[in-house]
């Protein structure tokens, strides 16, 4: 596993369930799975009803962050759930934590259900596999189709064309925004990065690379930087209640989001119902077809768990198998990360009743998502970019210093905390 020094696993077989003798359990192996998806349970008695010589049992967590710290407080002591939800982003400090199991060996058929770029999610850009993925966040560009016809506007294909089209809405109409700049979603600005063909991460040898502020992400933030600093471009953080009204009211025109997206409009902007439809994200040269990711989880087995086997062959029943995968969509509201699983889905969302392939689009982009690497630190970085753009964009100053002070900031968490960094 890649601990602070960052040694390889050896990714040899786990043995079957038992009690490490050789001899048989005495009854069906017991398993607990931390997770935050929602009826999760009903998911889970599909299994147990096929699968009586291994009991798996849900015990459900809040999520986010407080959840991926409980996690690792248990595994220090010694106590973890034999499963659990990781978000991609934490997944490398649990593997850093030596925290997460390899299971390469026992998911190589599992391999070809997913795209690339969400398997190297999961595997950290390395010959270890750290857990199975479950949903996924790629990301594309829902816009208002009604307010670009009625300002004869065209959806833009490049992000050069994205900015005179900002240009061109305050012209038509100064109250009007094409979009914002959020300084408090690291995430978002991870996945455009992502796109560009930003890797912040990545393992050479028995060292970290980290590369925050490399060429592809500079030319992200100075993208953003210039059209806020313009005023082209609104500077409104996301999931507040001035941008739910800017939405509703039909005063921001597009949001370069997540396929999870739908959900977050109907509540927020429930007026705006069967005018929203997406496209995908503008590219940075004509031509091309990428997209990134914003969110996201899988499901990974405890290194200290003692019914390793049992537990990935329950984790790649549960993101693999269509029956589950079916559940997993009609119980747990997710977006597989299967691709098998994305195909299941097919009568689009309530709220895009305007375009009834929402889903098949919603596919074909997922499918360009780049791959990435995320660090042992994220949440570092993640608390670096909300201060340093906070204070880069109530100054409308440019974006490049906040960018380096990311990168300063994670390379000298990383040293303090005795990593490996190659120069």
């Amino acid at each position: 596993m890649i601990s602070t020094a960052c040694s390889g696993g050896s990714g040899e077989p786990q043995a079957p369930a038992g009690d490490g003798t050789g001899t048989a359990p005495a009854g069906p192996v017991e398993l607990t799975y931390w997770t935050w998806v929602p009826n999760m349970d009903k998911i889970v008695a599909v299994w147990n009803q096929a699968h009586p010589d291994i009991r798996v049992t849900v015990s459900k967590q809040a999520g986010g962050d407080d959840a991926a710290a409980k996690f690792l407080t248990a595994a220090k002591a010694g106590n973890p759930p034999d499963l659990v939800q990781a978000e991609y982003q934490m997944l490398p400090s649990f593997v850093a934590a030596d925290a997460v199991a390899d299971i390469r060996a026992e998911t190589e058929q599992a391999r070809t259900e997913f795209g690339d770029g969400i398997w190297g999610l999961v595997t950290l850009g390395t010959d270890a596999v750290y857990a199975v993925p479950q949903d996924s966040g790629p990301m594309m560009l829902y816009y208002r189709q009604d307010l670009f016809e009625k300002y004869d506007i065209e959806v833009p294909k490049t992000w050069d064309e994205y900015a005179q089209t900002a240009r061109a809405v305050r012209e038509k109409d100064p109250k009007v925004f094409l979009g914002t700049f959020s300084s408090k979603d690291p995430g978002w600005f991870a996945g455009l990065s992502q796109q560009a063909g930003a890797q912040w991460w990545s393992i050479s040898g028995d060292a970290w690379k980290v590369g925050v502020d490399d060429e592809a992400t500079a030319k992200v933030a100075g993208y953003w930087g210039g059209l806020v600093k313009e005023g082209v471009i609104d500077g409104m953080p996301f999931f507040t209640p001035e941008w739910n009204k800017a939405l509703n009211d039909g005063r921001l025109l597009t949001w370069p989001s997540a396929v999870w997206g739908p959900g977050v409009l109907s509540s927020n902007a429930p007026k705006a119902e069967g005018r929203w439809a997406i496209a995908p994200l503008p590219q940075w040269n004509a031509g091309e077809n990428h997209s990134g990711f914003w969110g996201g989880s899988s499901t990974a087995v405890a290194a200290k768990s003692p019914d390793k086997a049992a537990a990935a062959r329950f984790a790649t029943w549960l993101n693999t198998d269509p029956q589950a995968l079916g559940l997993l969509i009609e119980e747990g509201s997710i977006y597989p990360a299967s691709v098998k699983g994305a195909a299941l889905l097919t009568e689009a969302p309530g709220y895009f009743t305007n375009q009834p392939d929402f889903w098949q689009r919603a596919a074909e982009i997922g499918a360009t998502a780049r791959g990435f690497t995320f660090g042992p630190n994220v949440n570092v970085t993640y608390n670096a970019y909300k201060d340093a753009f906070d204070k880069a964009v109530a100054a409308r100053s440019g974006f490049a210093d906040a960018v380096r002070t990311m990168q300063e900031t994670t390379v000298a968490d990383m040293r303090k905390s005795g990593f490996t960094l190659a120069e």
